[in-house]
């Protein structure tokens, strides 16, 4: 399965993300965020995707959908929303819907990752 993760504001947010890709056996990593997010190290291979996470609500959903079409093979995927605001999870998560992707949200816990 695909994991996606949206790298974007919080305090700490960006370690739930790097835990999730440590810890989680995932097919593909696929990572979104803005020029800050290119920052983000981690052991295993994953593809970036740079978003103006800057646009309005619709603006924003727009550009997800554009930049993630043909990049999910199977028919859903593992989501962390960890990370971001209230627009832009709606944003993002519309944009999956509409691919279409279903979603099992992912997090990491003291047992591990798992699914929500």
């Amino acid at each position: 399965m695909e994991f996606i993760a949206l790298l974007s504001s919080g305090k700490g947010t960006w370690a739930q993300v790097s835990g999730l890709i440590k810890y989680g056996e995932w097919e593909k990593i696929i990572l979104l965020g803005d020029d800050f997010a290119k920052q983000f190290t981690t052991e295993k291979p994953f593809e970036f995707i740079r978003i103006d996470l800057n646009k309005k609500l619709k603006d924003l959903k727009d550009e997800f959908s554009e930049k993630l079409k043909g990049k999910i093979n199977g028919t859903e995927v593992a989501l962390s929303i960890a990370s971001g605001d209230g627009k832009e999870h709606m944003a993002l998560i519309s944009a999956l819907l509409n691919l279409p992707a279903g979603i099992r949200f992912a997090a990491l816990t003291k047992d591990g990752v798992i699914d929500l």
